[in-house]
């Protein structure tokens, strides 16, 4: 599959870290909320929050208070990619460049179902802009990963930073109707290697 040129300005900072899994840890809270949780300013918060929502990591949603003012908004994972322009437009370009990859390179070994090797062009692509220079192994449904940048992050709290990756990796999978789920992130499994473990599971069903 082609790398990709494009990283997620979201995942650039460790600050962004924390603020995205303070909303997928508890969704639907407002940026005062996140900002007390965090620790961070309101208004680096906001700052945070619209570049997260621009990559397609998290979702703005405007909830009706029947009082006067501005509706406040509260802020979900992108679980869904219709939700989110850049999330949807990531699934449809990876799924096309996905196609015509395979179809320059295509081969007589059994592949997956289509939807599942959707699923699998649009993790890449992901992963790849993540940073985290993956190498699949569809027979195996494993990526290689090199670890993410934020090295000194990882001994004072690894499980935030891997629950992160997790998180987004099962969000990405459901952005593509599929049978794959995400099984495991084995952090380290070398000096200089992680590795992500898929499993197929039930298919999504229409709505």
């Amino acid at each position: 599959m082609p790398r990709r040129a494009h990283d997620f300005r979201g995942l650039t900072q460790p600050t962004r870290i924390r603020l995205l899994r303070a909303v997928q840890r508890v969704p639907g809270r407002r940026a005062g909320e996140l900002a007390s949780e965090c620790g961070i300013p309101l208004n680096t918060v906001r700052d945070h929050l619209r570049v997260l929502e621009d990559e397609g990591l998290i979702r703005g949603e405007t909830v009706q208070v029947g009082s006067r003012g501005r509706p406040p908004i509260v802020f979900h994972p992108v679980r869904e990619s219709s939700t989110n322009a850049a999330a949807s437009a990531r699934v449809a370009g990876a799924e096309v460049r996905g196609r015509m990859l395979r179809a320059v390179t295509r081969t007589d070994a059994p592949e997956l179902e289509a939807d599942a090797v959707h699923q699998l062009d649009v993790l890449y692509e992901h992963l790849d802009d993540a940073g985290l220079d993956p190498h699949v192994d569809e027979d195996a449904l494993s990526f290689e990963l090199a670890p993410c940048r934020y090295h000194d992050m990882i001994d004072e709290d690894r499980a935030l930073i891997c629950g992160v990756h997790a998180n987004l990796v099962a969000d990405v999978l459901q952005h593509t109707r599929g049978p794959l789920r995400l099984d495991r992130l084995e952090p380290f499994v070398t000096a200089h290697q992680c590795r992500l473990l898929l499993t197929i599971g039930a298919s999504r069903p229409e709505d």
